[in-house]
């Protein structure tokens, strides 16, 4: 099924959408969903801002409990949002799949359009990120262990119908407004 239709099939609320970004870490997932969020004037969840709200060091091996703490957090807030009428931007890797699942869920629960943008970075580049970002401390670093063992296990969301974004093109205006104008599309 196409993600930009319904969200697990069933009917939505006409002009509430969930949008969920995907992508390994440094790809610059972060970077483009504050285009989009500027975009589509929707409200933005960050799990790495919940995170640090939460005393928690990213990048550094988070226990598989507190991320599902940060999940719950995460997925009160937006159905908050969706049910007073709000689009949500959802800003993770969101992988492995049952990740973007219990996101899908989410937005049918609420009677939101849910679609996928999905930042794809080629290896070398990343790791060009990953040292520039260790000169620069530009945001929180992610372990070397912690990197290998997201980039082994991410679940690309290949068979899904993601909307799909080079990680060169994050810092692009012009790109964040055409897949915006693409989301907006779903709001039926």
């Amino acid at each position: 099924m196409n993600v930009l239709a319904r969200a697990a099939g069933g009917p939505y609320r006409r002009g509430v959408l969930l949008t969920m970004m995907c992508g390994l870490s440094f790809s610059g997932k972060s970077t483009f969903a504050a285009l989009l969020v500027r975009e589509l004037d929707a409200r933005l969840i960050s799990l790495d801002a919940i995170n640090e709200e939460r005393g928690l060091a990213n990048g550094q091996g988070i226990p598989v409990e507190e991320w599902a703490a940060t999940n719950a957090v995460a997925h009160a807030r937006a159905a908050e949002a969706l049910a007073a009428g709000r689009d949500v931007l959802v800003d993770d890797t969101g992988s492995p799949r049952f990740i973007r699942d219990g996101w899908r869920k989410t937005a049918a629960d609420a009677g939101a359009a849910f679609a996928i943008v999905w930042v794809r970075i080629d290896p070398a580049l990343q790791r060009e990120r990953v040292l520039a970002n260790r000169s620069s401390n530009e945001r929180f670093d992610v372990v070397d262990e912690v990197l290998d063992s997201h980039v082994a296990g991410f679940e690309a969301p290949t068979d899904e119908d993601p909307f799909v974004v080079d990680a060169a093109e994050t810092t692009s205006v012009a790109r964040a407004a055409e897949v915006a104008a693409r989301l907006r599309s779903l709001r039926g």
